[in-house]
């Protein structure tokens, strides 16, 4: 690990001004996209099966075998500007031996180097699990689109292939309550991510209060898209999307840090009600937007396959492989050569703004060419 071991790094507290996962932020330093994040699939088992899920298709009631980790750290100790690393799946606690194994030497890997981490949980399982974390993860990242247990059920179960008991949902709710409050009196940085879709449009702020209850340190709002899981559910209208985060900023808390994600709201459009949004947001204390970091700055690796998506959706076939290829060479290809790159290569410095991903640009500005346009501030 390149002598790494036992390296003392002082990290910048994470915060509305500094979010390192943001690719604006590496676009100003490099002043072009450059890969200084890494994500990394380490399952495809699940203990739920969300109506929501942007992977579920991947996912598997047996596991195959991993990549030695050797080969991962070596691909990652060749990341030349490497400031994140992700880890997701399925549910990546689910079983203890990947714990053990893949997820606590990755953190510390990243922690040994001056590397955020951040993994993406339900937070459902044994709190040792995730205890076994603390000492080394940056962000816990954790999915909350519920009023109660009855809303988790609905929302958390409905793509199982048999029914599950309600009772044994509940049982998750309250261990997932439970643990998130445990967690966060033991200083950990748990950020709960609810989405805007037809089910929680209404009720964002019920949610953004049990959120808080949580101790969470941080609200993660994203609209949802049209993928995987999803793609059958109804989709939400953008007028109800603006009321909806009206209405959540009306009601939120201005002491806790609000991220929103993957907006299909832009400073160069032309609609009023967009702009209006776009200026509270932009004025509201501990508000942020954050620029999606798929295909700008972040690669996503199989660690089964060893393939590399632009993206953990994997709508898009992969583009390369660990086994023969370094990451930053993966990335330069997709950057130079490929064509949905330009979709996505979009920068507005007045705005700080990278334009739409390729989800939303296939949602909603399928005709548009966004490197046409100027804010309007």
């Amino acid at each position: 690990m390149s002598g790494l071991n036992g390296t003392n790094h002082s990290l910048k507290p994470l915060s509305p001004e500094y979010d390192p996962w943001d690719p604006i932020d590496s676009l100003k330093q490099f002043g072009r996209h450059t890969l200084t994040s890494v994500e990394m699939t380490v399952t495809h088992l699940c203990n739920m099966r969300c109506e929501h899920c942007a992977v579920g298709d991947s996912l598997v009631m047996k596991e195959e075998p991993f990549l030695p980790l050797s080969l991962m750290l070596k691909r990652l100790d060749e990341v030349e500007n490497l400031q994140t690393i992700s880890i997701t799946g399925g549910e990546p606690a689910l079983m203890e031996k990947t714990v053990d194994e893949i997820i606590v030497p990755l953190l510390k890997y990243a922690r040994e180097r001056g590397v955020r981490s951040q993994i993406n949980s339900n937070l459902t399982l044994d709190i040792g699990r995730y205890e076994k974390m603390l000492p080394y993860l940056d962000v816990m990242h954790i999915s909350h689109n519920y009023t109660d247990a009855d809303n988790f059920y609905e929302v958390g179960f409905a793509n199982t292939s048999r029914p599950a008991p309600r009772a044994a949902a509940a049982r998750l709710y309250e261990k997932m309550m439970d643990n998130a409050v445990k967690l966060s009196s033991m200083g950990m940085f748990i950020s709960a991510e609810s989405m805007i879709n037809y089910r929680t449009h209404a009720k964002l702020p019920e949610i953004h209060q049990l959120v808080q209850e949580m101790g969470c340190r941080r609200h993660e709002v994203h609209p949802m898209y049209a993928s995987n899981f999803a793609a059958s559910l109804p989709v939400l209208s953008l007028e109800d999307m603006r009321v909806a985060i009206h209405r959540l900023l009306d009601h939120r808390n201005p002491e806790l840090w609000m991220l929103f994600g993957t907006l299909p709201f832009f400073a160069c459009s032309g609609n009023p009600q967009d702009q209006e949004l776009l200026r509270r947001m932009r004025t509201e204390r501990n508000v942020t937007v954050r620029n999606d970091p798929d295909g700008r700055n972040r690669v996503n690796v199989n660690m089964f396959t060893g393939n590399v998506y632009v993206t953990d959706f994997a709508d898009i076939p992969a583009f390369g492989n660990i086994h023969q290829q370094k990451l930053d060479d993966i990335f330069g290809s997709w950057i130079n050569e490929h064509p949905l790159y330009q979709t996505v290569n979009c920068h507005c410095a007045a705005a700080n703004c990278c334009g739409p991903n390729l989800l939303v640009a296939d949602m909603y500005y399928k005709h548009d060419d966004f490197k046409t346009k100027q804010a309007i501030m």
